[in-house]
């Protein structure tokens, strides 16, 4: 029963080798744990001992033992009878005689129960109340630890307090000491580090020590991490007297710094009165704070910073930490000529991309911002996958010459599910970046929501602990705790390579932007916030008063940045502005010598194919394979032999081909490795061996580029934005990101819709990034037909009223001129050369492919060598090449389709004798649109109706974004009609016998024409 009740204790985990018999476990009625320091009388013992006599019959047995045989009692008794001793010397016999480390009175033992023995003698009585009082100074040094933040200072405003069930002060009254207990002197911890050298101090000065590290303006949770070592580490950063001093010079610079952030934010307020730009006035520190990170993170090695934030503070990093040269921030508030094509966007938006000579090491580092729409989390992961994509070709596995700093708004921070999956991303093999410092600028609002309407948990930063990570709350308007917190975060990610947040706790001295009234839903805080001098002249006050500087020098220093800015003002009253200047992913020297008109080649020879097929289709050696994988390799082999290609195959040649060509390869998402439809197996796992893989398009060549492929974490958002993120680093990479179902992208709908369609119009990014989509309705279901075409189609930039000039160059300066392509594969070799082509482009854009689920086994659905070998390429459309193309006169319907679907129209006409009177002809490449294409093959049936056919429902699928395009390519010489399902709030029905149905409607319509009778009218159902 001991040992269970041992086991039970929170503290029996190694962290502390003392027996800790005086805290007892407590669920209040809200269900939070609280443990508080009582003395051995008032704990509830176990059944075998049950009261406080027999726990000191107990103790005394435990040192009686010790004292013959110090090897005879647990560890953690020896440790704490050793201390014991130790601590009698130090407090000079204080509380103990010398009598009372003999031997106690021998206790009686009978059988194998405890006898007990009469009342404890008066040395025993002293022992026990000096181990008593030894584990409460322990109990107490740890309830700081634990909780010493519940009290810390951290508000500016003094007004906001999180509410937390147990507070310091009641355990610290539960310890039961008194006045003349203060001078009594106690042995610390190991794990402490408050006394320097001393181990042992006074118990008036643990408390006063404690006190100050925990509970002033600085609030440390960490004590929930389950790593000693990262505990320990953290302890010695904030408990060692003396730690949190700086010197006077960087009390000068950091002043320096505060001076300009203020003075930044001042000038534009002054200039610009009724302009939103999203001051950072309140939280003026962001600038030091984010400057003493990258210096600390630059003497450690660090030569490249990725950075993301939102709008609030975003001009002034630009300034006053990127340097982003005044003149050109100050020429986004003018009205100015735009010199580039596209939207562009709102200054507070914009990224940048610059090298910058570090103070603290006078060597050059990189710093990028990245552009970021007004969906204030998003831009998290994306910052995460270029933090990656860097360290990957840098080969910097441990993330020691790359890193990112994420800012974030304490609303967004609690309230943004992106938070949490990006958080997640953290400590996965193929995503982590070693370690990200998260800078939250708590203005302790939302817009106009304050924090009891805005998040459960106490702290905005809560969503952290969920990885481990570090938080240190910190009190805005103190900038040398701000400073030492910071140092402290740019350290442990240097050391653990671990994420670590640092809470800002300020306010927002205006509204949510510059002409926004906060006093209409926050009036008594507006009032304390005016009542609030800036932080600067609190700071420069400090500095005056204990001599680090005088108020002339101050002068000097505003009048010196003052001058900086009036002169970029002046200077910034030219021209024009654009936005090529605010890239924040230059892609230096990719385009040039590039003829932005010449369509690639995408085909590859023959034994290249073979190749690649044989080492795909090829056994591991010395490998376990699964019985059924074996089957599958065969099956590909032979198909290889035949100079045939299925849907796996040819994109293995596609990635295989690109990979010998030194192109780095990327596949990720939900169970790709595998593939949702058990069609890829690109890693093998031996039946036998655990984690023993085998990459087969790893092992094409001792020269090959780089194959990744992993599974990630079950997230749309946040995996897609990181891949997204990855794709806008190194241009010469084909990135592809696969969807679960097709279905499930619109979860990652922010990351498309603000960043990937839109990425190039607004900030000049390109990105060829590849989404594969699983599309098709094959009776799944509502959630697993559609990837939502539509959707992809009406983001297209272009115009369906203008047929562009016809030419050579017609289908390349199609896609030089639109925001991304979209397509419907329905051969594996258009597959093939459509990613080939990614790469192939003297450009970047993104392709969004809806990828086949049944076609990646169908039997007719596989491609010969020779649609892959030399005189191929991507076809935009596929015309009809069968009886009725070789006698087009006597066609009477003309199908135009896209996807799947052109498979079922095949088997029906076919099964109606129909070859020769209905041609099909197949949109692959959806947008552009290929308007050149669908005239000549519309203008090759003169006697046929013209039917666009499609599985999806009306109001879905293709059928409003082609069907004006085509009446277009027609110049209006034809009508179009509709043949599919008719309009529906779901995507697909989930009965079987209503999905036949509709089907067989469909067939039945579109094969229907002019002597045939049409079984329905044309909507179906």
């Amino acid at each position: 029963m001991l040992r269970l009740f041992w086991s039970q204790l929170p503290f029996h985990n190694g962290i502390t080798k003392v027996p800790r018999v005086r805290h007892a476990l407590q669920v209040t009625a809200a269900g939070a744990t609280q443990w508080q320091v009582r003395r051995s009388s008032d704990l509830q013992r176990p059944v075998s001992v049950s009261n406080s006599r027999q726990t000191s019959v107990y103790e005394e047995q435990m040192y009686k033992q010790w004292l013959k045989d110090s090897s005879s009692v647990h560890a953690s008794w020896d440790t704490f009878f050793r201390s014991l001793k130790q601590e009698v010397t130090v407090s000079q016999q204080q509380t103990v005689g010398k009598d009372a480390l003999q031997s106690p009175t021998t206790l009686p033992v009978e059988g194998a129960g405890v006898q007990l023995s009469p009342a404890p003698s008066a040395e025993a009585s002293s022992v026990m109340r000096t181990i008593d009082d030894h584990l409460a100074v322990q109990a107490i040094i740890r309830a700081y630890q634990v909780r010493g933040h519940h009290t810390a200072q951290l508000d500016p405003m003094r007004i906001t307090r999180v509410h937390f069930e147990t507070e310091l002060h009641v355990e610290l009254k539960h310890a039961n000491f008194s006045d003349p207990d203060m001078e009594k002197v106690f042995l610390l911890p190991k794990s402490c580090y408050i006394g320097g050298a001393s181990k042992a101090l006074p118990l008036g000065e643990i408390i006063k020590r404690l006190d100050e590290t925990y509970c002033r303006h600085i609030g440390v949770e960490f004590m929930f991490i389950n790593n000693f070592t990262q505990c320990d580490w953290i302890r010695r950063r904030f408990e060692t007297p003396g730690v949190m001093a700086i010197s006077s010079e960087e009390k000068k610079l950091l002043l320096a710094r505060l001076l300009r952030s203020t003075r930044f934010e001042d000038f534009m307020k002054e200039h610009w009165t009724a302009e939103k730009r999203f001051g950072v006035e309140g939280c003026e520190v962001l600038i030091p704070a984010m400057k003493q990170v990258i210096d600390t993170s630059a003497s450690l090695g660090v030569e490249s910073f990725i950075m993301g934030m939102p709008h609030r503070g975003r001009l002034n990093v630009l300034a006053n930490v990127c340097r982003k040269p005044l003149e050109q921030i100050f020429c986004q508030f003018e009205t100015l000529e735009p010199t580039d094509e596209g939207s562009g966007d709102v200054k507070y938006h914009l990224g940048c991309s610059t090298i910058v000579s570090n103070h603290a090491t006078n060597k050059d580092i990189h710093l990028a911002i990245v552009a970021n729409p007004s969906h204030l989390e998003a831009v998290d992961p994306v910052v995460q996958g270029k933090t990656y994509a860097e360290q990957f070709y840098r080969g910097d596995q441990d993330g020691k010459k790359v890193m990112s700093i994420l800012v974030h708004g304490d609303a967004a921070f609690c309230g943004q599910g992106v938070v949490y999956e990006t958080f997640h991303l953290s400590d996965l093999p193929k995503y982590t970046t070693k370690g990200t410092v998260h800078i939250v600028v708590n203005n302790q609002i939302g817009f106009t929501t304050d924090p009891r309407m805005a998040r459960s948990s106490p702290y905005c930063t809560d969503v952290a602990r969920v990885v481990n990570a570090p938080i240190f709350h910190v009190n805005a308007d103190d900038p040398e705790a701000v400073m030492h917190v910071c140092k402290v975060a740019a350290e442990w990610r240097h050391t653990f390579g671990k994420d670590v947040v640092v809470d800002l706790v300020s306010y927002r001295r205006y509204g949510h932007n510059e002409v926004d009234e906060p006093k209409f839903t926050q009036p008594l805080m507006c009032k304390r916030i005016a009542a609030i001098p800036k932080i600067l002249d609190q700071y420069v006050e400090k500095l005056v008063a204990e001599g680090t500087v005088t108020g002339e020098q101050v002068k000097h220093l505003v009048s010196d940045y003052d001058q900086v800015l009036n002169r970029a003002y002046e200077a910034k009253l030219t021209g024009k502005t654009g936005i090529a200047m605010w890239l924040d992913s230059p892609w230096t020297g990719f385009f040039a010598g590039k003829d932005p008109l010449k369509l690639p080649d995408t085909h590859v020879s023959e034994s290249l194919l073979l190749d690649i097929g044989h080492k795909f289709s090829r056994e591991p050696e010395n490998f376990s394979c699964h019985k059924a994988l074996l089957k599958t390799l065969r099956d590909r082999a032979k198909m290889i032999q035949n100079r045939i290609a299925d849907w796996a195959i040819a994109e293995a040649f596609a990635f295989g081909s690109l990979l010998l060509e030194g192109v780095h390869v990327r596949l990720s998402g939900q169970d790709v490795e595998r593939g949702t439809f058990s069609h890829r197996h690109h890693v093998l796992h031996d039946q036998l061996v655990d984690k023993k893989t085998f990459v087969p398009l790893s092992h094409l060549s001792s020269s090959q580029a780089p194959y990744t492929v992993c599974n990630s974490s079950l997230s749309e958002f946040g995996v897609l934005g990181f891949e997204l993120g990855f794709s806008s680093t190194n241009p010469n990479a084909l990135v592809c990101w696969e969807a679960q179902f097709g279905d499930f992208a619109n979860t990652a709908q922010c990351i498309t819709d603000q960043f990937i369609c839109s990425g190039q119009a607004k900030w000049m990014r390109q990105s060829g990034i590849v989404l594969l989509l699983p599309h098709g309705y094959e009776g799944m279901g509502p959630e697993h037909s559609s990837a939502r075409l539509e959707r992809f189609l009406q983001l297209c930039g272009d115009d369906a009223d203008y047929f562009p000039p016809l030419g050579h160059t017609f289908g390349i300066q199609q896609l030089n001129e639109c925001n991304w392509i979209v397509a419907q594969c329905t051969t594996p070799a258009n597959f093939f050369h459509a990613l080939r082509r990614q790469i192939q482009l003297p450009f970047r854009k993104p392709l969004v492919l809806m990828t086949p689920k049944s076609l990646l086994r169908h039997p007719d659905a596989r491609s010969s060598f020779d649609d892959m070998v030399d005189g191929s390429h991507f076809m935009r459309v596929i015309p009809e090449g069968g009886a009725a193309a070789d006698a087009p006169a006597a066609v009477r319907r003309h199908i135009l389709c896209s996807g799947k679907i052109y498979y079922d129209l095949i088997k029906e006409r076919n099964k109606r004798q129909l070859d020769d009177k209905i041609a099909i002809t197949r949109i692959e490449q959806l947008s552009p649109f290929p308007f050149d294409l669908i005239a000549t093959a519309v203008t090759k049936y003169p006697h046929a109706d013209l039917v666009w056919c499609q599985e999806e429902h009306k109001n879905m699928g293709a059928w409003t974004y082609v069907r004006p395009r085509i009446v277009t390519s027609v110049h209006g010489g034809q009508r179009v009609r509709y043949v599919g399902r008719g309009p529906s709030a779901a995507t697909a029905t989930g009965n079987k016998y209503l999905h036949v149905t509709e089907m067989q409607l469909i067939f039945d319509n579109a094969l229907a024409y002019d002597g045939v009778p049409e079984h329905t009218a044309n909507v179906v159902l």
